[in-house]
């Protein structure tokens, strides 16, 4: 359904100290570096969708919005806890340490944090098992 999203950055090159670490651990290399933004993914398959981060074209200041977050998939607990703590090494801040969050799904796991600019972001696990975020069997 999504082509790509778009993040705004008042300060490229901190957004890319930021971004590029997470999305390497994503497997999405950069595919483009501009002026004025930035892309990881691919140019080759656009069935994959990408991530954008730029100034924003009117030339006004970026702005993160209240109620608007853009949530990244991460096939396990463990890659939901290493992309969390890759953001707080980076310039990230919390705003909500991994865990699960049941009332989502049973096994919806998640943690939540904002990017250098201010917008949000979620690290999600789908098919979480109980036994990886505790030390009961599953």
């Amino acid at each position: 359904m999504f082509a790509y999203a778009m993040l705004g950055t008042n300060d490229l090159d901190r957004a890319i100290r930021f971004y590029d670490p997470l999305m390497e651990r994503l497997g999405q290399p950069r595919c483009w570096t501009g002026d004025n933004s930035v892309s990881w993914g691919s140019l080759e398959d656009y069935a994959i969708p990408g991530l954008c981060v730029g100034r924003p074209f009117d030339s006004m200041a970026a702005t993160s919005g209240n109620g608007v977050m853009l949530a990244l998939r991460a096939p396990s607990v463990a890659q939901v806890k290493d992309l969390y703590e890759l953001a707080m090494t980076h310039g990230g801040s919390d705003e909500g340490l991994p865990g699960p969050r049941p009332q989502y799904g049973p096994g919806f796991y998640a943690a939540y944090v904002r990017d250098p600019d201010g917008n949000k972001l979620a690290f999600v696990c789908y098919q979480a098992e109980v036994g990886e975020w505790t030390d009961e069997p599953s």
